[in-house]
């Protein structure tokens, strides 16, 4: 898969995806062998969704370098979760990986996921 056809399948999976009402695309980039994508999200319960991901290949696999991925009640002032990778909780089992759940200072452990995945996982969630 080349960084092209990434972003070309997450444009595609999330135009395609019954949990999207709006699609907002802020920034996709490609730079060598390095990509990034942004987008706003609004939700089929109202609520807002971004997410941002960078991604490199490295021997012809896709990898996801950093992420942020922030559920929001719809008027945006109630976190509901924000799935990130910043290193700022190294005691944290799978460290960089965590998620806040409800506020800044309710985290727990979390695991990588690309964009697709975690797609697939919020449809799952919502539907």
């Amino acid at each position: 898969m080349s960084l092209e056809q990434y972003i070309s399948d997450i444009k595609a999976k999330l135009s395609g995806s019954p949990i999207m009402t709006v699609t907002e695309i802020i920034d996709e980039r490609i730079l060598l062998n390095r990509g990034y994508f942004r987008a706003r999200l609004t939700l089929m319960n109202t609520d807002f969704l971004e997410i941002a991901e960078s991604f490199t290949l490295q021997d012809n696999q896709l990898l996801t370098l950093d992420y942020r991925y922030q559920w929001m009640n719809a008027s945006k002032q109630v976190l509901r979760k924000r799935w990130d990778s910043v290193k700022h909780f190294p005691d944290l089992p799978n460290f960089p990986h965590h998620i806040h759940i409800g506020s800044e200072t309710n985290v727990e452990p979390g695991q990588s996921r690309n964009i697709l995945e975690f797609i697939d996982f919020m449809e799952s969630e919502l539907i």
